[in-house]
């Protein structure tokens, strides 16, 4: 089984800690985001690697400015 990149990893935890601290489900994320709940789900689980326009999609949705939702993603 490949490594799991950590970058994508870290940026998957943020995402899920931040809509599990507003309560949104990935339905409610999904809606907010304009991106698929499938996609977003492969994000939380560090499968995906989305562009720098779906990540500032995710950070407005979630209240935060992308700098924020990527607080501790270092290559």
């Amino acid at each position: 089984m490949p490594k799991r990149d950590s970058v994508l990893t870290i940026l998957g935890i943020n995402v899920r800690k931040r809509r599990e601290a507003l309560d949104y489900s990935q339905d409610k994320l999904s809606e907010k985001s304009g991106l698929d709940q499938t996609y977003i789900s492969g994000i939380e689980c560090g499968k995906r690697n989305p562009g720098i326009k779906n990540v500032a999609k995710l950070a407005k949705a979630l209240g935060l400015s992308t700098a924020e939702l990527c607080k501790g993603v270092d290559v």
